[in-house]
């Protein structure tokens, strides 16, 4: 074994061992609760902003993954608390007549750590508080076999709804920017506080893992009961699964007796990363960008109807006998009802990348600089067969939305039920 994996065993286990604040302590106000039977960031009130990252295990054996995940799970737990992700309690210089920040202990304002002795930390969240952070780890196939090898003796504990997903119509993937081994999905009010989240992660997996792909993305802050919008201005998760009901979370997005045990109470995330071609779009009136989607832009109402919670119209025909919302709009083919009742848990974000050189997909074939932004779509659901998948399968093929978007990123991850104080997220995949 390398020094480098030598060095990681060790200090994961002290990590592991060290007791924190984060398990003594009542949690800050604005703090999302890490422990609990499922993971945060699945049924959470969606946070502002996204930071998720895919990684390769370059680990050699079950003992470093083992490590890897207590260490990630204790720093995961500190960090959704608003510390930094290693304990700083060697030593102390006091500051006198400092008062307790948000996020910490009153101990911990009133003292700074020495730097010759506090363990590496980038610093930049310091004194920023929680901001909602949450941070949901999945594992991808690569964890279970890659490349015809069982690397960790968990070949046969693959769960048989973690499948490769199939390469739909219209797909464009950008090399190295598709599945990984182990995901960690990092939401927070702050992008900051996020990317700091995954930046700490890292750093002490860094014997074992390497990035593969990351993805950041931003929501507009958008008040309790209303539906944020998208950049293409329309609503987006209107006709979402409803996260405080507990019936239909059981029903579409937690796994149940019919997976593995360390499966039950989690959920399968699929991650898309689609390109929107906005000056495209741009170029579209409004009456076709609804007919698109197949609801009014403004109130987000289904086309026809007046209120955005409506039921959709399916079988509403125009004066002509044409339907109201055509056979081919975005709503009707991602409808429950067009899917045997499939439905999905969204918690997409929008993504602006800066600019690329792009050749459009459909005419007038344009080319030339253009956004690099769209979506990063997030779903979670009990089984991606019956879920992701039923319902894109038709959409890649017919969806009048395939005009202006691009799938150029995917990755399918399970994503184990929450972990109690002492244990780490998906221990019993390991026993």
């Amino acid at each position: 074994m390398s020094p480098s994996r030598r060095s990681f065993l060790g200090g994961a286990a002290a990590l592991a061992a060290t007791p924190g604040i984060a398990r003594a302590a009542p949690l800050p106000a604005d703090a999302e609760a890490f422990f609990g039977p499922h993971q945060g960031g699945i049924a959470t009130r969606q946070q502002n902003q996204i930071y998720f990252a895919a990684f390769d295990l370059v680990a050699t054996s079950r003992a470093e993954v083992i490590a890897l995940l207590r260490a990630w799970t204790e720093a995961a737990a500190r960090l959704t608390r608003g510390l930094p992700a290693q304990a700083m309690e060697q030593t102390f210089h006091p500051v006198p007549g400092a008062s307790a920040e948000a996020g910490y202990g009153a101990e911990e304002a009133r003292e700074t750590p020495d730097p010759a002795t506090m363990a590496p930390d980038s610093g930049e969240a310091l004194g920023m508080g929680p901001s909602r952070l949450t941070l949901t780890f999945g594992f991808g196939a690569g964890l279970f076999e890659k490349d015809g090898k069982d690397r960790y003796g968990l070949a046969k504990a693959r769960p048989a709804a973690l499948v490769d997903l199939p390469r739909f119509v219209g797909d464009q993937m950008a090399k190295g920017a598709t599945d990984g081994d182990l995901a960690i999905q990092a939401c927070a009010d702050d992008p900051q506080v996020a990317f700091h989240a995954i930046r700490q992660l890292a750093r002490i997996g860094d014997a074992v893992v390497r990035l593969r792909w990351v993805q950041a993305g931003f929501n507009p802050p958008t008040p309790p009961g209303q539906t944020p919008r998208n950049l293409m201005g329309f609503k987006d998760g209107t006709n979402n699964v409803a996260a405080g009901d507990e019936a239909s979370m059981a029903r579409h997005v937690w796994v149940g007796t019919e997976g593995p045990g360390w499966m039950q109470g989690g959920s399968y995330l699929v991650a898309r990363r689609i390109r929107i071609a906005l000056e495209h779009w741009d170029r579209m009136r409004v009456a076709f960008q609804e007919q698109t989607f197949g609801r009014h832009k403004i109130s987000g109402a289904p086309l026809g109807e007046r209120h955005e919670h409506a039921p959709l119209p399916l079988a509403a025909k125009d004066r002509d006998g044409n339907p109201v919302i055509a056979e081919n709009a975005h709503v009707r083919l991602a409808a429950p009802e067009s899917n045997g009742g499939a439905q999905i848990l969204r918690r997409s974000y929008a993504f602006n990348d800066g600019a690329a050189f792009t050749a459009e997909r459909w005419p007038p074939w344009r080319q030339g600089m253009e956004y690099e932004a769209g979506l990063f779509f997030v779903a979670f659901q009990r089984d991606p067969r019956t879920g992701f998948i039923r319902i894109f399968e038709r959409m890649a093929k017919f969806d009048m939305m395939n005009q202006f978007t691009t799938h150029v990123g995917s990755g399918l991850f399970a994503c184990p039920g929450g972990a109690k104080p002492g244990e780490f997220i998906g221990q019993a995949l390991f026993v």
